[in-house]
């Protein structure tokens, strides 16, 4: 068979089929009632992922060079790459919702290199002298495996924030580092003012007033240390204080709401896997950009000439490292490394693509310019 015809047949037949596994994911979450429908979501990303990797199979061997030379090849081993990732991370995580967030985003990919590129840049041709080395495949191929894995790591962390509601909740099931706590019961608000003893905070003026039946007056003791500290004694039996503790720490938290047990646990899974995935692709990344520095003086004489595709590159670099920073060593949960992660899959577009439409560079050749 001809490489033109199987190759259209496998990109229309990869991105038919990732919207179809696209409505089948929207239509399971929307009416969970209906079985087997999660297994048709992952058989429909599995297919997918088989037919990208026919393509960039058949392109690699009839062109003789590993398939990432222009953006078509390029967006054809991004979107087999995040279908991987995904089938990984839904494996682990046992929850469609991945697919929900990925599938969109991998279909969109296809879409774009299969129906909206022009043929000139879909058509395997030689390579340029500067690409000609064998470091194609070692520096190419992980950047874009770091940037899949980045992807859908950062489309998990939005989707957590989506099931959260946006609460910032202290979780049970996710990484803990060193500078760790327990203050709160999962599943409620971390932002809990503490609440300071009742001998030494109570306004007895209030809660007179809001229970008449319970009037509290102070005093001044001296401990054995001779310091002074504010006691507190009820006129009621002493069962009323419970009732007044209660109504005082009511009055102290905030209106946010606890998650329901199933929302609780599905963001409890969201955030760990997206913690996973991002570690998964953050070395990935480092080993890249280093493969990249090497090949950089191998080909130019320089290991960093601060090209706009390598200064993002680092930006993208420390977005990750702070979120992994973070995470390990300040234990950073929920909702404000999620919005990390979110910035970074901005920062992961721009890096990969914005780059190349909106200026000109080292790394330019064979995409828009």
């Amino acid at each position: 068979m001809n490489l033109l015809v199987l190759q259209n047949f496998l990109d229309n037949t990869a991105f038919a089929t990732l919207f179809m596994t696209m409505l089948v994911y929207w239509v399971g979450t929307a009416f969970k009632s209906i079985p087997y429908l999660s297994t048709l979501g992952t058989a429909g990303m599995a297919i997918a992922n088989l037919c990208t990797a026919t393509l960039l199979g058949a392109r690699w061997l009839e062109a003789g060079y590993f398939p990432l030379s222009n953006l078509y090849e390029s967006l054809f081993f991004l979107a087999w790459g995040i279908t991987t990732i995904h089938l990984i991370a839904e494996n682990r995580s046992r929850s469609h919702l991945v697919g929900v967030v990925t599938a969109p985003v991998a279909m969109g990919i296809t879409g774009f290199a299969a129906l909206t590129l022009p043929e000139s840049m879909q058509s395997a041709e030689p390579l340029v002298p500067a690409l000609k080395s064998n470091w194609l495949m070692m520096h190419v191929s992980v950047m874009m495996l770091s940037y899949a894995a980045l992807m859908v790591g950062s489309l998990l962390a939005i989707a957590f924030l989506i099931v959260s509601g946006g609460q910032n909740i202290q979780l049970q099931g996710s990484s803990i580092g060193i500078g760790g706590y327990r203050l709160h019961k999962a599943g409620q608000p971390v932002s809990q003012p503490k609440v300071a003893a009742v001998s030494n905070t109570i306004d007895t003026e209030s809660i007179n007033k809001a229970f008449p039946d319970t009037q509290i007056v102070t005093s001044k003791a001296h401990r054995n240390d001779n310091t002074a500290a504010g006691l507190a004694v009820l006129t009621t039996p002493i069962q009323k204080l419970d009732s007044v503790v209660e109504a005082s720490k009511q009055a102290l938290i905030t209106n946010s709401q606890p998650l329901s047990p199933q929302r609780l646990t599905l963001a409890e899974t969201l955030d760990n896997i997206s913690y996973r995935v991002i570690g998964l692709g953050f070395p990935l990344l480092t080993i890249g950009i280093i493969a990249g520095a090497v090949w950089a003086n191998e080909a130019w004489g320089s290991y960093w000439s601060w090209d706009p595709k390598e200064t993002w590159a680092l930006i993208t670099w420390l977005i990750f490292a702070a979120y992994l920073h973070a995470r390990i060593t300040r234990s950073w949960q929920g909702r404000r490394p999620a919005i990390l992660a979110a910035t970074g899959f901005v920062v992961v577009w721009i890096c990969y693509l914005g780059v190349n439409m909106l200026g000109k560079g080292l790394h330019s050749y064979g995409w828009f310019f």
